[in-house]
């Protein structure tokens, strides 16, 4: 069913209606929760978060390109009847210095702000993946319970065995942290 562009999907999504009721209130209850995050915001994250979304746009670009052409064009002197007010170019120097000083520290607030909302969605990301690693465990012993008293003998039980015990996040991430630590145990 493909229509021959390279990575168009060989079967059409699903549309919107046929979504199931529990993704659709995953998607409204993540979609309150960023409602509620921005209306937590304090004024001045607010603030910072405004002042960011304009300088990352085109119209600040714009502005800049009108502003400090303006002042470069006027004080060289090309447009006739203005006097030039900063020859030297050392108050525009002094000007840029101090906006480029002030909008890092915008953006740096609002980056605090999107990599705490990014720490959030990481948590709960790593609670539902131990969840469902725990449900899988929980269902592969099952299953084997299941095979066992059907007398099916599975291709490789020691796979199987390993699949039925548990993760120790912990254990996981203490193994990370040596292996980061000790090159030797790399690779």
């Amino acid at each position: 069913m493909s229509d021959g562009r390279a990575g168009s999907p060989t079967v059409p999504p699903p549309a919107p209606d046929r979504l199931s009721t529990a993704l659709r209130r995953n998607i409204r209850a993540v979609e309150e929760r960023r409602k509620r995050q921005a209306a937590e915001a304090s004024r001045e994250e607010r603030v910072a978060q405004a002042v960011t979304k304009f300088t990352g746009s085109m119209r600040f670009v714009y502005l800049h390109l009108g502003l400090y052409g303006g002042w470069i064009v006027i004080n060289l002197g090309i447009v006739p009847g203005l006097p030039r007010f900063d020859p030297s170019f050392v108050i525009l120097a002094m000007v840029a210095s101090v906006e480029a000083i002030f909008l890092s520290t915008f953006v740096l607030i609002s980056q605090n702000r999107m990599a705490a909302a990014a720490d959030e969605r990481a948590d709960l990301d790593l609670q539902i993946s131990l969840l469902a690693e725990h449900e899988l465990t929980k269902l592969a012993e099952m299953i084997t319970d299941i095979t066992d008293h059907l007398g099916i003998l599975p291709r490789d039980r020691r796979e199987v065995e390993e699949i039925k015990k548990d993760v120790a996040p912990e254990a996981v991430l203490d193994e990370i942290q040596t292996q980061q630590n000790d090159p030797e145990r790399r690779g």
